[in-house]
């Protein structure tokens, strides 16, 4: 399984997220809204690994400064090939990308780091669905309407995942 670091929205971000995520479930594509669990929020993931130990925790407390980050959704990207991930683009600022390269050589030494997560290699976003069928992606655009307009807000913290124990937690 996978541990991760995720950078979390603010209400206001998160919320409207969540209705994009309904809008999906609505036209009955796979979206992020079909997971119930108080866990399952709209982030952004910074790093990610097979396992991070406790200690890398406290290295982060100590080193990342900056959170609340100012965020702005852009347009869409889909991710994958038979079936396509489909998230909102989160355009990067300079703060964004010191942020991710920080927390990222706080993790790199772990077990697991995929290389679409080094600095540089890294795609920010917010997934909304996945496994959608090609056939369905216009679908997924309508509904969202993402296209339209552009989400702004700030981001709220920092969380670790884990997901073996399906459990989370705040670090920053």
């Amino acid at each position: 399984m996978v541990q991760s670091v995720e950078l979390l929205l603010d209400d206001r971000l998160d919320q409207a997220v969540r209705e994009e995520w309904a809008r999906l479930l609505d036209v009955g594509l796979a979206s992020q809204a079909r997971n119930r669990s108080e866990s399952n929020r709209p982030h952004i993931t910074l790093a990610v690994a097979a396992s991070i130990p406790p200690g890398v925790e406290g290295a982060m407390r100590e080193r990342i400064a900056g959170v609340p980050l100012p965020v702005r959704l852009g347009g869409m990207v889909l991710f994958g090939s038979r079936t396509a991930t489909v998230a909102r683009l989160v355009v990067p600022t300079a703060e964004l990308l010191e942020l991710q390269r920080a927390v990222f050589e706080l993790v790199d030494g772990c077990p697991g780091v995929p290389p679409h997560t080094r600095p540089g290699e890294w795609t920010p976003h917010v997934t909304l669905a996945r496994r959608v069928p090609p056939g369905r992606l216009g679908s997924a655009l309508a509904a969202t309407r993402a296209g339209s307009r552009e989400l702004t807000g700030v981001t709220a913290g920092i969380r670790r995942w884990d997901g073996e124990a399906r459990r989370e937690w705040r670090v920053v």
